[in-house]
């Protein structure tokens, strides 16, 4: 699986659909299954989004916790709220009326890539999360740890 990058704003339609961005398409080219998978962000007034390649090692990571522990239980419940949105053959998606909701999104959706995955948001609620995220930055000084001498780069592929 490719990399999300960038913010794009797409209209959605009236009946709920709306284009998945090019280079979102793109980076899950190849994958088992031919859309998205979204859920309601645990946190954010979002929805969270990948590939099936990443809900697969999320399932493989939660597998691994205890089989009836309270941190597996919680985390399990992303599978029951996910959902897989194939694409048309315009590349768009139909966004459940659950998932807009959650994400408050109405006329425009904003795929918001974080690398290994993505959000969509409401356009204004992310230009001021965004705005905050930031501020906070700033304030606290957050930087990435250097890598580690002995920590091999990452793969680079043909």
């Amino acid at each position: 699986m490719g990399l999300f990058f960038s913010t794009v704003v797409n209209k959605v339609d009236r009946k709920g659909r709306v284009s998945v961005p090019a280079t979102f398409r793109a980076a899950l080219e190849g994958l088992s299954f031919p859309g998205v998978i979204l859920f309601r962000s645990f946190r954010l007034p979002a929805l969270d989004g990948n590939g099936i390649d990443r809900m697969e090692e999320l399932s493989a990571r939660i597998d691994a916790l205890d089989e009836f522990s309270e941190d597996r239980e919680a985390l399990a419940s992303i599978f029951a709220d996910a959902q897989q949105l194939p694409f048309d053959g315009e590349g768009r998606i139909v966004l459940p009326e659950s998932l807009s909701t959650h994400a408050g999104i109405t006329e425009n959706a904003a795929f918001v890539g974080l690398g290994r995955t993505f959000q969509i948001w409401e356009p204004q609620r992310f230009e001021k999360h965004q705005q905050d995220l930031r501020e906070r930055a700033r304030r606290q000084g957050t930087t990435l740890p250097s890598r580690r001498p002995d920590s091999p780069p990452p793969e680079r592929k043909p």
